[in-house]
């Protein structure tokens, strides 16, 4: 900006910045560059002498990409009243995305009749733009009407009414539109793919983004981002392994957001290496891909490791963020460094000016809880300058579950209930500590007030990739065509754990029963399914990779530490919570989860 202001000031002493293209390229650099001043760019236009159209339309598109979309709704309206500029079919599209921005409907409304004064209505440029302001400002069924009554509507229109579609969860008619297309552009495939995988259906992400290979089209950055990160949530590292493997085979240019996304991919299937060699071969890396690597360390058991990354981080001259340090307490927690833990909390306000934020309070009541200090845990969230939500409270109920503090458990369970009435994961927990006291009363009475109001139990199910296919699994799952096997396999698996001193433990059975079906019950839990299904379909030897979507109870724990040592294999578990790798009768998280 010094640079423009010192050629502004030439301009305007010879006398050529009353030349308007000269004026406009210079509003043009202040308003659009990133190095540029929309305050600048405003004094300019102001002594303009008589601006034109297209130099009106530079400002309006850097107010409505700024991050105050508005100030492009108050330069319109002051140009209403001050000037006499003829607004054209360029101008209208920029205030419909600042409307679609704010949101602002009511303004949306009033455009749209200016748009029609104006004979713009049919535009199908103006008419793409007004139906995503619609579409953003909740308002699905006009979008849905301007869309229908467009006669000569382009691969713009059905993208953006795809995305409309998807942004209120409505598939069936994003598909409708998606496979009615006579042409499916690159933006098609990225639109369905990204809408799928923000709604968390990451498996018919995949199978769409493998039907896009088919197609021969070429993806772009955003699909490729995407279909790493579905393949992240569902655990399905050879479909990840594959995506990179494609991208080194077509020379994509490996940006920091690809290479961050390959590196949480990684990660999140329990790779550390594979993330490492990805993070060290990055030319560029920012904090994002920094903080990815250590909190991906941290939740896979590798707690120094990322300790030493964060020292080599600062060492490099890139200043940590709150996500950072979130992973950096993290890793701390999960190697029982209690002292290294309350320095780094400290340092985030001493040393680099961060304040902590409620998930650092978090991760503090973890540390102390994982550690058995239940009293300095509970002191954490006494001094905590915010009320404390309910992560923080199951944090300490966690604590006290592992050690053992039922009375203090069972109060704190009664508060996260009162917290998240909804949430049915606080009334198992709840159950559960009622189960391990025997207090089957209190445990029938709880699962009477959930079916009082409408709650149930979240399904456990397990996800394990063989071949570059998915495999879901459900407790007592009997859908699955290999399931007379894997069931046979399953016994194998129970003879041989009870052999080496396995005892199922019924108390994780949140129903009164005979201690007979309560085994029965525990023994078709769904990663028991999934790791019976791995050891049928993989070598003697082969690493088996499962994803929880729950948290992994103490007896399927149990049972998974003894069967990586009577297989000798590798077995990999992903839950709600954590990472567990087990390989010889231990686990990685050292029983705390």
């Amino acid at each position: 900006m010094k640079q423009l202001s010192q050629i502004h000031g030439v301009t305007i002493k010879t006398g050529i910045f009353g030349d308007n293209f000269v004026a406009s390229r210079i509003l043009s650099f202040s308003a659009l560059s990133p190095n540029g001043s929309l305050p600048y760019s405003r004094l300019v236009f102001s002594h303009i002498c008589k601006p034109d159209i297209f130099t009106a339309n530079t400002l309006l598109r850097a107010y409505a990409f700024s991050s105050n979309p508005i100030d492009a709704i108050l330069f319109y309206i002051h140009l209403l009243e001050s000037s006499n500029l003829r607004f054209d079919v360029h101008s209208f599209p920029l205030l419909l995305k600042a409307c679609s921005e704010i949101p602002c409907p009511s303004f949306g409304k009033a455009l749209h009749c200016q748009i029609y004064k104006l004979g713009f209505s049919t535009e199908v440029s103006v008419l793409n733009f007004l139906m995503q302001m619609y579409g953003y400002c909740g308002l699905k069924d006009s979008a849905k009407f301007l869309f229908d009554k467009i006669p000569d509507y382009d691969d713009a229109s059905c993208n953006i009414m795809m995305g409309v579609f998807l942004r209120y969860g409505d598939f069936e008619s994003a598909c409708k539109v998606f496979r009615e297309m006579p042409e499916r552009n690159v933006v098609s495939w990225s639109v369905m793919i990204n809408g799928y995988v923000q709604r968390s259906r990451f498996k018919e992400g995949l199978e769409l983004f493998q039907e896009m290979l088919e197609k021969k089209v070429e993806p772009n950055e955003s699909v490729v981002v995407n279909a790493l990160s579905a393949s992240a949530h569902i655990g399905a590292l050879e479909l990840g392994g594959w995506v990179e493997g494609y991208l080194r085979k077509k020379s994509f240019r490996f940006t920091v957001r690809v290479g961050t996304s390959l590196i949480d991919m990684y990660l999140k299937c329990g790779c550390a290496k594979k993330a490492l060699k990805v993070f060290d071969e990055m030319e560029v890396k920012n904090v994002h891909a920094w903080s990815a690597m250590v909190g991906g360390l941290a939740v896979n058991g590798r707690g120094e490791d990322a300790l030493k990354l964060f020292s080599q981080m600062d060492r490099n001259g890139v200043r940590p963020n709150e996500v950072t340090f979130i992973g950096v307490l993290n890793a701390c927690s999960h190697s029982g460094l209690v002292n290294e833990g309350k320095m780094y909390f400290d340092s985030m306000t001493s040393i680099y000016g961060l304040q902590p934020n409620i998930h650092h309070y978090c991760c503090m009541v973890d540390l102390y809880g994982r550690a058995g200090l239940l009293n300095e845990a509970e002191e954490v969230i006494k001094s905590m300058p915010m009320t404390p939500n309910s992560a923080v409270w199951g944090a300490l109920l966690n604590a006290c579950r592992v050690h053992g503090d039922t009375e203090q458990g069972e109060q704190i369970g009664k508060k996260l209930i009162e917290l998240e009435p909804n949430h049915s994961g606080r009334y198992v927990t709840l159950s559960n500590l009622y189960a391990v006291k025997g207090k089957w009363k209190d445990v029938a009475e709880l699962r009477k007030v959930m079916r009082d109001r409408g709650i149930s139990k979240t399904p456990g199910c397990s996800f394990i990739e063989l071949k570059g296919r998915v495999h879901e699994f459900v407790a007592g799952d009997n859908s699955h065509p290999q399931s007379e096997e894997i069931y046979d396999k399953l016994d194998e698996m129970i003879n041989k754990l009870k052999f080496d001193g396995y005892s199922p433990k019924t108390s994780e059975v949140l129903i009164e029963m005979e201690d007979e079906k309560k085994e029965t019950a525990l023994c078709r839990h769904s990663e028991k399914l999934a790791i019976a299904f791995g050891l049928i379909n993989t070598e003697p030897g082969t690493t088996i990779r499962i994803t929880k979507n729950l948290r992994v109870c103490v007896d399927c724990h149990s049972a998974t530490k003894l069967l990586s040592k009577i297989y000798t294999r590798e077995i990999i578990v992903r839950d709600r919570c954590r990472f567990h790798h087990f390989k010889d009768g231990a686990c990685s998280c050292r029983d705390f989860w």
